[in-house]
């Protein structure tokens, strides 16, 4: 009879680390807007769509994360879902800017339904209006109504794996 040896909280944490990175995610990057109008964005891989009827979707935010407060007091935000041509995108809303200075790369532009700004030439936006937030460990867990979807023409989703940018393959 062997004895089965129980891995400790970290060992668990290490690994599913380590096996998150073989899961590949499209890069977005999330946006909203204070009261005072202040923008504020963040890339976020955390982006799962829930049903179609009503049209939901989730996205997961690190408690600490400068969009937290400004994102559950909005209510609203935008999902900017980016192509290949973003990189620029990415390094600007992963820490190597903050603020309004972030807003500096891009095209971007306010929504007439409550100003969350969103990129022009993203893959697509999604506008949300957010219907329920559960915390969970260190991040909020947040499940937002879509009101509004646009989309481009052409495919190409910049996706994040094992620590890289990169594309999809080209269709077979």
């Amino acid at each position: 009879m062997t004895t089965a040896t129980m891995a400790t909280a970290s060992d668990v944490a290490r690994d599913f680390r380590h096996a998150l990175r073989r899961l590949a995610a499209t890069v977005t990057i999330v946006t909203t807007s204070d009261a005072s109008g202040r923008r504020h964005g963040m890339t976020a891989t955390a982006v799962n769509p829930v049903t179609m009827d009503p049209p939901t979707l989730l996205i997961c935010v690190n408690h600490g994360a400068s969009i937290h407060a400004p994102l559950l007091e909005a209510r609203r935000f935008c999902v900017n879902v980016l192509t290949t041509g973003h990189g620029d995108l990415v390094a600007a809303f992963s820490g190597h800017k903050a603020g309004e200075d972030r807003f500096t790369v891009g095209a971007w532009h306010r929504s007439d339904a409550g100003g969350a700004p969103f990129l022009e030439d993203a893959q697509s936006n999604l506008f949300c209006d957010i219907e329920s937030v559960t915390a969970v460990g260190t991040h909020s867990v947040i499940l937002a109504r879509v009101v509004e979807a646009r989309a481009a023409e052409e495919i190409a989703p910049l996706i994040y794996t094992d620590g890289r940018l990169g594309a999809l393959a080209a269709h077979a």
